[in-house]
């Protein structure tokens, strides 16, 4: 009998059911699966599964806490831009060491299957936060904004790009705090992008210089989370486009950035503060030369607004 981890149900699973195969609870639907052992650490649930690989909760038996271990699939194990990709993203995070970056404990093979065991923040994504709620409190965006950006420094000044800053790459722990996830694109600072292998990031947040194949800085960075709050605060994206079927363009959605005037998040969402909304729009400029000089001059911005947010709510 195994429990669910979503409402504690126990679930019979027959023993010859395959490793890492999860069936519906009988009470709530919750995944649950059969736990698997890789070395000294015991897979429980699934927190999420994307192309390359799936995210379990697990428990150390050895250091007795719960943990994240990404596994990768089997088929890209033998793949070298695959595994290329899933050691840039353990190289990069585990050479970084702030609160609120995931912090990676181990890089292994049980198997033959490569997993990475990290730190868990398993309390949703600030997208999922935005989906359920169709956008976020600015306080809260604000909160994320300031803390996301602290880490990205500390990146910059250990010479990391991440090049996909996004609400699915800000994840949340037990005590509410954001963690920047997912290096799999980070680039060493002053490395050159490739024209070759294409656009890399997500279209809705990448940077102007970037979809120009143009130098990418600290500054990319810091015009794709000014994105994401743009985002989560209005409930829109900064830019859209949709092909003649009304299906989205990617393409278009990404020289929008590079060409198309970006309307002010508080022309959407009316009662966005003044300080927000220029905060965010500055973060945005087209020309990287107009966005702050530095992230402690941006996150200055984002702590002003917040502090008159605060008075402002507190005062009514």
């Amino acid at each position: 009998m195994v429990p669910c981890e979503g409402c504690g149900a126990k679930n019979f699973i027959p023993s010859s059911t395959p490793k890492f195969e999860t069936v519906p609870c009988n009470e709530c639907q919750h995944p649950v699966m059969m736990p698997v052992r890789l070395r000294h650490f015991e897979l429980r649930s699934v927190i999420a599964s994307g192309g390359m690989g799936t995210v379990f909760r697990a428990f150390d038996t050895i250091l007795e806490r719960e943990v994240a271990v990404k596994l990768l699939q089997k088929e890209f194990a033998q793949d070298p831009a695959s595994m290329a990709g899933f050691l840039r993203e353990a190289r990069a995070c585990a050479g970084l060491n702030h609160t609120h970056i995931i912090h990676i404990h181990n890089f292994d093979e049980c198997e033959g299957r490569k997993f990475l065991v990290m730190e868990l923040s398993d309390h949703g994504s600030l997208d999922g936060r935005f989906e359920k709620e169709g956008r976020v409190d600015e306080l809260l965006a604000l909160d994320v904004g300031i803390k996301i950006a602290s880490a990205l420094d500390t990146s910059y000044r250990h010479g990391l790009l991440h090049l996909d800053v996004k609400p699915g790459n800000i994840l949340f722990n037990a005590e509410n705090e954001p963690k920047l996830v997912d290096f799999g694109l980070a680039k060493r600072v002053g490395e050159k992008s490739n024209p070759d292998e294409g656009l890399m990031g997500t279209p809705f947040y990448i940077a102007p210089e970037r979809v120009e194949f143009q130098r990418e800085d600290f500054r990319s960075d810091m015009y794709s989370l000014a994105a994401t709050l743009y985002h989560v605060v209005t409930g829109q994206v900064p830019f859209d486009a949709k092909d003649v079927d009304g299906a989205e363009d990617v393409n278009g959605v990404a020289m929008a950035h590079v060409h198309e005037p970006l309307t002010p998040p508080n022309e959407i969402f009316p009662t966005l503060s003044k300080e927000t909304n220029d905060a965010i729009v500055r973060a945005m400029a087209k020309d990287p030369a107009k966005r702050f000089p530095s992230y402690d001059e941006f996150i200055m911005a984002l702590t002003a607004a917040r502090s008159r947010l605060l008075v402002k709510r507190f005062s009514r």
